[in-house]
């Protein structure tokens, strides 16, 4: 793809953007549009489904789908991106006709599926092919099916704002325990295919699926239009305070589920490797959100706690260049474990000291210099433990019973691919993790801690101890970074200084952002996405971080709270409460029950009844 392609690419997906925008906003307070637009929007999306998109053979093979004009002789055998459409068009239609609460917000997040799907594949064709004429028609053939699928985006999206958005619907949390369980094990079920669909969907790309791009954006387009359907009609935020109401069952099936992804397709040696590094990665985002999300200290410089870790398990991993190998030998590792994030948590402590003092910018670069010391440490090999230009290569494996990690291993008959078993380490690392975390949030130290975020005077005031809770969000942070530290120097079997720069500190700052600050959900998901997208992009090469980093832009730009907030992040950025409702919805509901109040105090509650036993006067 050529420069001008790849402008063509961006300039023709703005404008698609902006053109179903503009189109919602026409469409609001029009009821009557509303059900002609979503019938004609899911008639098309279904027609789409059924013709073919590509004129003639593309350079590297038919395109996927069975999409191809000359092998479209079975229309009905849908698969791939044209399977999604025909369900979003089906469903589509069954929401206009029935009536079902929020499914204008429904239709509408279906629409901005049906119109992702249909813009990728259709701009993807057309630069492979030479023009418009590959999705149009080229020497007599014809395939319109990319342009119909584009209007059907824009008129679902039109209909489902006609009329406005309403609220998101409250469905019964009040169930017996039995049937949440059960609805819970099905959510969670579905949680795993959609992660193992998502590493797998496209392929590794090669000569073997030479469009594993187009097909894994076609993947996110169905996951945009689908789980803005199910948000729309309010099951999305249903599961999760039905997971909350049942949080010890819910995190033993989320448990369960991770461990189970080795065993569907996801289960390989290239993915289990790309696991373990999103595990590392999630275990420490978690620890920063700590720091950055609990107590709001903005710190820039938080990799250096992971490479201590990781420098740390090195040299007392036995190693043959490692400078305590001869006097101490190998440790076990649960032992090193623990003395990694003692000694992290150590230097964590340190670095926190200065926080006294500063605070906004200067905090951050206080923390900056401190990552930087590390690094340029670790570079200079200062104390001979780092190895310095060389590193510490040949960190042997970890081993349990006489079974290393990094070799495959048989369960009931399944083999499964080498490092799962590593895998296995960092998923219950994340459990340890997240169980701290969630227990350090709801403690008296955790709300000591975001009273110091919103405002760290007037904590103070109230009596909080700023700078003692500072250096203990430094200090414990840092202890979680130490650990996923030394499964990491493990699992790579070298830790070299390139491995903890400046840029690593950024990326985990914007997972935890992107992911929502405060939450551990959206801290694992925003280093999944970090961790996932550029892997998955590989297929548009130079172009992939480009691509990335415009995601990154209109995820901040739509959901400016990340995408699993917590409650004061939502009411702070999303102007919602955690039902889902606006702020000013609550208030004029609070000044309607005020004034109520007041005329049921002006009127009184009106004559008593007779004593007498007989019917006496009604009340007004």
């Amino acid at each position: 793809m050529s420069p001008l392609e790849f402008t063509t690419v961006v300039v023709a997906f703005a404008v698609y953007v902006w053109l179903v925008s503009q189109a919602g906003k026409q469409a609001t307070d029009r009821t009557v549009f509303a059900r002609p637009a979503a019938v004609a929007g899911g008639v098309l999306t279904i027609v789409a489904a059924l013709l073919p998109w590509a004129t003639f053979v593309l350079n590297d093979g038919p395109y996927p789908a069975k999409s191809t004009l000359q092998f479209f002789d079975a229309p009905f055998e849908l698969g791939g991106f044209r399977a999604h459409l025909a369900l979003f068009g089906i469903v589509a239609l069954v929401f206009t006709f029935v009536r079902i609460p929020g499914r204008n917000r429904a239709i509408r997040g279906l629409g901005w599926g049906v119109g992702v799907i249909s813009l990728v594949n259709v701009l993807f064709i057309a630069i492979n092919g030479g023009g418009i004429g590959a999705v149009t028609a080229a020497e007599g053939s014809t395939a319109f099916a990319g342009f119909l699928g584009l209007i059907a985006g824009v008129l679902l999206v039109a209909a489902g704002s006609a009329g406005g958005i309403e609220p998101i619907p409250q469905w019964p949390t009040k169930l017996p325990t039995a049937v949440a369980f059960l609805v819970l094990l099905l959510s969670f079920a579905g949680l795993l295919w959609v992660v193992a669909e998502t590493l797998t969907s496209g392929g590794l790309g090669g000569p073997s699926s030479p469009y594993a791009g187009p097909e894994f954006l076609s993947y996110l387009g169905f996951l945009v239009g689908l789980l803005g359907a199910l948000y729309g009609i309010g099951l999305l935020r249903w599961i999760s305070t039905l997971s909350e109401q049942h949080r010890v069952f819910s995190m033993i099936v989320l448990l369960l589920c991770a461990v189970a992804l080795p065993f569907t397709d996801a289960g390989t040696d290239y993915w289990m490797t790309v696991a373990v590094n999103i595990g590392v990665y999630a275990a420490t985002a978690i620890g920063l959100n700590i720091v950055v999300g609990l107590a709001g200290l903005l710190d820039i410089g938080y990799v250096a706690f992971l490479g201590i870790g990781a420098f740390v398990a090195a040299q007392l991993s036995g190693a043959a260049s490692a400078k305590l190998a001869g006097p101490i030998g190998e440790v076990p590792f649960i032992i090193v474990l623990v003395i990694c994030a003692v000694v992290a948590g150590i230097f964590g402590a340190i670095v926190g000291s200065p926080t006294l003092r500063v605070r906004g910018d200067y905090l951050a670069i206080v923390t900056l210099a401190f990552g930087e010391i590390f690094r340029k440490s670790a570079q200079e090999n200062i104390g001979g433990l780092t190895g310095g230009a060389n590193a510490v290569p040949n960190i042997p494996p970890i081993s349990l019973f006489d079974q290393p990690f990094n070799e495959p291993i048989s369960a009931g008959g399944v083999v499964l691919p080498s490092g799962v078993l590593y895998y296995f380490l960092i998923v219950l690392l994340i459990a340890v993790v997240m169980l701290v975390f969630a227990n350090l949030k709801d403690s008296r130290i955790g709300r000591a801690w975001m009273a110091i975020r919103e405002d760290e005077d007037a904590a103070r005031a109230m009596g909080i101890k700023t700078g003692k809770a500072k250096i203990l969000a430094f200090l414990v942070g840092a202890t979680l970074a130490g650990m996923a530290g030394a499964v990491f120097a493990h699992k790579t079997s070298t830790v070299a200084y390139d491995s903890f720069q400046f840029l690593e500190s950024v990326t985990l700052l914007a997972a935890v952002v992107l992911g929502g600050m405060g939450t551990i959900p959206g801290a694992v998901l925003g280093a999944s996405l970090l961790f996932v997208l550029p892997e998955k992009l590989r297929e548009f090469n130079e172009y992939r971080l480009m691509m990335f980093g415009l995601a990154l832009v209109l995820i901040m730009r739509f959901r400016p709270q990340g995408l699993v907030p917590d409650r004061v992040r939502r009411a702070e950025f999303a102007g919602e409460t955690a039902t889902g409702e606006s702020i000013e919805q609550v208030q004029e509901k609070a000044v309607v029950e005020h004034e109520q109040e007041l005329a049921e105090a002006e009127t009184g509650p009106g004559p008593a009844a007779p004593a007498g036993g007989g019917e006496g006067r009604a009340r007004p």
